[in-house]
């Protein structure tokens, strides 16, 4: 029986630097986009978190279009892209009639039909593959570095402005009443959203980063009242997803980033399951 577990869940990650790779930048990423969407999902911005990954997706291609699969171009393509897109949805609601989900849902559509175009000017079926659901099992140290700052970046900026975030998050009008901190604040978080799709890019693509944000977030929300509760049981549950998501998709031949996600779709959905049969 023991050997049994250890063959299973254990070996996997001992004796294949592919698989320790990917379950270490697994965990830097939960540890930091799963915060990020407990904020996303209180602030009612869960499918702008969705547009928001797709926006990245220009500024990526057009690092691959000139500099092929190199991480530093596609990164830094991505994060440009990604803040231009959320400034510019910001403008257009500030300065037209229209909300700021209709601008953000229009600049998506646009960059995310942008960013395939473009892929599909030089690189193959493989290639937008790659860059549309990512490679976990092929993290390399430049990426496992990049995963690493954003993390860092984005717990040491939470414990900064802890207060200021969530007074934003739940009233941002009377925030902005008592505190010249209430823009700033607003479009830092964007910024963080931001990173974080970019350095969720780098193991699940652009269609899959926001699902370790949202899934392990809106999961926490059904068993935690408290906001830091939500924090650290979202992380918990990102992690346990990216780690049944690698053993599954180690042992069965199944697509990593697809599996990452649809395990945590599972504690999602037994988390539903549940808190319904519990009220009945």
């Amino acid at each position: 029986m023991t050997g049994w577990l250890y063959e299973w869940f254990v070996a996997p990650f001992t004796a294949f630097g592919f698989m320790r790779n990917a379950l270490y930048g697994s965990v830097l990423l939960s540890l930091s986009a799963c915060p990020v969407g407990v904020f996303l999902t209180l602030r009612r911005m869960s499918l702008m978190g969705d547009a928001m990954s797709h926006a990245i997706l220009p500024g990526a291609a057009m690092g691959f279009l000139l500099y092929g699969l190199d991480i530093l171009p596609m990164t830094l393509g991505g994060l440009l892209a990604g803040l231009l897109v959320v400034l510019s949805a910001g403008a257009v609601s500030r300065l037209t009639i229209q909300k700021e989900d209709a601008s953000m849902a229009a600049f998506y559509l646009i960059a995310l039909a942008l960013g395939v175009l473009i892929i599909s000017l030089r690189g193959s079926s493989v290639d937008l593959m790659h860059v549309l659901f990512g490679t976990v099992l092929a993290l390399n140290h430049d990426a496992l570095l990049l995963i690493s700052a954003v993390a860092f970046a984005t717990l040491l900026l939470f414990f900064i402005f802890w207060r200021v975030i969530i007074a934003e998050c739940l009233d941002p009008l009377f925030l902005r009443s008592v505190s010249g901190l209430g823009s700033p604040v607003h479009f830092i978080f964007l910024a963080l959203v931001v990173l974080n799709l970019v350095a969720g890019f780098q193991a699940l693509g652009t269609l899959l980063s926001v699902g370790i944000m949202i899934l392990p977030a809106v999961t926490a929300r059904f068993w935690a009242k408290r906001v830091a509760s939500m924090c650290i049981l979202s992380a918990l549950l990102g992690i346990l997803s990216c780690l049944a998501g690698l053993l599954l998709s180690f042992h069965f031949s199944l697509p990593s980033g697809p599996a990452i996600i649809l395990s945590g779709g599972v504690f999602y959905l037994f988390s539903a399951m549940s808190i319904m049969l519990r009220k009945h």
